[in-house]
């Protein structure tokens, strides 16, 4: 046997090895997901019941509820202000943009760890320092001569601060997903287009944006994922009386793995093939039209 083929023979075994080490825990979570009985070792027949209860557990759907709700929310905000924020280091000079654009990097090489007891100490500092206003002072106003006595608010770690911190999160996944398409795209369109009488608003829906959209969709898939992935950071912002799907499957396993848990996994994880295959399959295509265009 060659030398070369020695090595070819060796790769592929270790790309096996790699990917049974990686996939072969996520095909016994679904496996036993279907199993009838509680065990996550001995088989006891098919059964659907385990998701049956996963529906009916009123703690799990309604952290699925905030996981989503949080995800949509995040993600729809990070990635229109990322969007915008890409364009706008792009349009700086290089001497501005390059130190920006390192400290955009520095949340997304940061420990979450870090990141979450960070965002936990500032959130109660500010908070601290807005509920002393609320407790200790109270604003009259004068409405057609009747006087209104208003008290401040008090605030403290919920859904909220939760939402804060998960679009902090996505905002660098955004904008590292926009840069290169700003790059990739010729300048002299926008500037085409401004000679032709567009409004820079007009430029932008027209010109800038079809041009960076893969970019866009990118980013905001990314930061849909990180935030329903996401459990540190969430642990530390969102207070007592909010809880994600992450943080309700962290507290089910202190009292002991139950199926349900292999059940949420596993549509979890089907969700997340799908679109990846959603994804690649848009990507194929767009890359097939781009090669027609420029055939034609």
């Amino acid at each position: 046997m060659s030398t070369n083929r020695k090595n070819r023979v060796g790769s592929r075994l270790y790309m096996a090895l790699v990917f049974f080490f990686l996939y072969a825990p996520i095909l016994l979570l679904i496996v036993f997901s279907f199993n009838a009985g509680k065990s996550g070792v001995v088989w006891q027949g098919f059964s659907l019941q385990w998701y049956a209860e996963l529906f009916q557990d009123r703690l799990i759907i309604q952290s699925v509820y905030t996981t989503l709700l949080v995800s949509v929310l995040a993600t729809a905000i990070a990635t229109v202000v990322g969007t915008f924020t890409a364009i706008g280091f792009f349009s700086m000079r290089r001497r501005w943009r390059a130190p920006l654009l390192t400290v955009n990097n520095i949340p997304m090489m940061n420990a979450d760890i870090v990141t979450g007891v960070a965002m936990c100490l500032f959130f109660v500092a500010v908070f601290g320092g807005w509920n002393y206003l609320a407790s200790n002072y109270a604003f009259t106003v004068n409405l057609f001569g009747a006087i209104y006595r208003i008290t401040l608010p008090k605030l403290y770690l919920g859904f909220g601060t939760l939402l804060i911190a998960h679009v902090t999160f996505n905002i660098p996944y955004v904008i590292l997903s926009v840069s290169p398409k700003l790059r990739q795209m010729d300048s002299n369109l926008v500037d085409a287009a401004r000679d032709l009488g567009c409004t820079w608003l007009q430029a932008f829906g027209k010109v800038i944006l079809p041009e960076i959209m893969p970019g866009i969709i990118s980013g905001a898939l990314i930061a849909f994922t990180m935030s329903v992935d996401d459990f540190v950071i969430s642990y530390f912002t969102a207070g007592s009386s909010t809880s994600t799907l992450a943080m309700t499957i962290y507290g089910m396993t202190k009292k002991g793995v139950t199926p349900e848990i292999n059940a949420i996994s596993t549509i979890l994880f089907v969700v997340v093939l799908f679109l990846l295959i959603v994804v690649n399959v848009r990507e194929s295509r767009a890359e097939k039209a781009a090669a027609k265009r420029q055939l034609s």
